[in-house]
């Protein structure tokens, strides 16, 4: 999800789930004329995703209601705060959906959705709230690929608060020193082995980065075996069964992760170190490492010379980014030339409310272009689900315009289904056990017995 990166991966910006403290909104006693709504995010003034908050709270809630006001309609809106850890917030969320509670309109990571649609927790939207769920005139401008993050089983569950894309980035400084262009676009694989070769032989430390290991969590998986797996035409769940060691798109990206480790052009002890990722950010930033493959928090939040965790000043003179390319050009997922993965928060109505058009009426402006232009104003832009709005908003911004229109295109998301995360947790396994020096069978091999455990044996999994 999104949540402000954080992980996954991801890079998304708004945070994750509605919190249910308060029942869904509910007519006021007084006059059965007044409608009560209650939006709740993993957001709170002063603490966690404090400018979301603020903006929930000082500009949606009085906007909306003097927008419906203008319509005739008393409608009165309260912004339900909550600023935990994001597993706690979900836990919460969940019991909350389960037993009828929980503000009208809710956030959720994106890899919720098909784990809470499957509990019932969620219901589409055209469901609940009637064909003017399917014709929202946002959809329009929201790219098919974004879109799919939205979707579980062919149907809209919710609507897409934001998104992020993975890129490769590149030190264009030390590109320069062992003869690479400064507009580095790998077609295939074997040109960035190529590249990374030729960074070693100049003598560059680390050439590629490329997340493996347990240690990095869900960022190996987001930043390491799943764009690579789409790379080579691969996703880790298709059509209902999962990706085992027979597959091999799965055996094309630990093959990849071999030669890079095996082969002296990434250092397999950044993999296997408890902050690893955070010292492969400094070491990128200190012109250590060659080539990163990361999401677009890495540039925003990591190097951003103004306020990154591992600031570089020159950054927009130096650092480089290019799209990930397939195996080889039309291998990829979907018969793709380039790849990529993406993260994002949802947003989407309770079932439980008692309002259903209006909470959806109030969804739906909360990712109106004006509301979207106001909340990513002052500092605090982002990727949003929307093309019209990512033209304004982005003018300035050339690596979040690359994503935006280059990279979403492309971009594939994870299976939003309840076991997605322990068998994530296989896969950086079996990285960590390449790393180690295993082969690529062996450590496929091994993934299978575990898969078949996690997803209810072999008949779940493609042969």
């Amino acid at each position: 999800m999104a949540l402000r990166k954080r992980s996954m991966g991801v890079v998304a910006v708004i945070a994750a789930a509605g919190l249910g403290l308060a029942a869904c909104g509910q007519s006021s006693g007084g006059s059965g004329d007044t409608i009560e709504l209650t939006i709740g995010q993993n957001a709170i003034a002063g603490g966690k995703n404090a400018a979301a908050a603020d903006f929930m709270a000082n500009w949606v809630v009085p906007k909306f209601e003097a927008a419906q006001k203008a319509k005739g309609k008393d409608v009165t809106v309260k912004f339900v705060p909550s600023g935990v850890d994001d597993e706690q917030y979900k836990t919460k969320l969940s019991l909350d959906l389960k037993s009828g509670k929980g503000a009208d309109v809710i956030d959720i990571d994106g890899i919720w959705a098909g784990e809470f649609a499957e509990a019932g927790y969620i219901k589409p939207l055209s469901e609940l709230v009637g064909a003017e769920a399917d014709s929202w005139d946002g959809w329009s401008q929201i790219p098919e690929a974004v879109q799919g993050l939205a979707e579980f089983n062919g149907k809209k569950y919710a609507l897409p608060v934001g998104t992020d894309g993975r890129v490769l980035y590149f030190n264009k400084t030390l590109f320069q020193k062992a003869g690479l262009p400064a507009d580095w676009q790998p077609k295939s694989w074997q040109e960035i082995i190529d590249a990374g070769t030729k960074l070693k032989s100049s003598g560059v430390p680390v050439p590629i980065q490329i997340n493996a290991g347990t240690a990095m969590g869900e960022a190996t998986s987001m930043q390491g075996v799943l764009p690579l797996l789409a790379g080579a035409g691969g996703e880790v769940q298709r059509d209902g069964k999962w990706t085992g060691a027979a597959a091999q798109p799965l055996k094309d990206t630990l093959g990849l992760y071999q030669k890079i480790y095996g082969g002296g052009l990434g250092d397999p002890k950044l993999q296997q170190e408890a902050k690893g990722r955070d010292k492969s950010f400094q070491q990128f930033a200190e012109g250590r490492i060659g080539i990163l493959m990361e999401g677009d928090y890495f540039w925003r939040g990591v190097v951003n010379p103004k306020d990154g965790v591992a600031k570089m000043d020159d950054r927009d003179q130096t650092v480089g980014y290019a799209k990930i390319p397939a195996i080889e050009p039309g291998k990829g997922l979907r018969g793709q030339d380039f790849v990529s993965m993406s993260g994002g928060a949802l947003r989407t109505v309770n079932p439980n409310t008692e309002h259903p058009k209006e909470a959806f009426e109030l969804l739906a402006f909360t990712l109106s272009p004006e509301a979207l232009k106001e909340e990513t104003k002052d500092g605090n832009v982002r990727i949003t689900p929307r093309t019209d709005v990512n033209k304004e908003i982005l003018a300035g911004e050339p690596l979040l315009t690359f994503i935006s229109e280059q990279v979403l295109p492309v971009t594939a998301f994870r299976p939003p289904v309840a076991v997605y995360p322990q068998v994530s947790v296989a896969l950086q396994e079996a990285t960590a056990e390449v790393v180690g020096g295993a082969t690529p069978d062996q450590a496929a091999a091994d993934y299978q017995k575990k898969l078949e455990g996690i997803v209810g044996g072999a008949g779940n999994i493609a042969s």
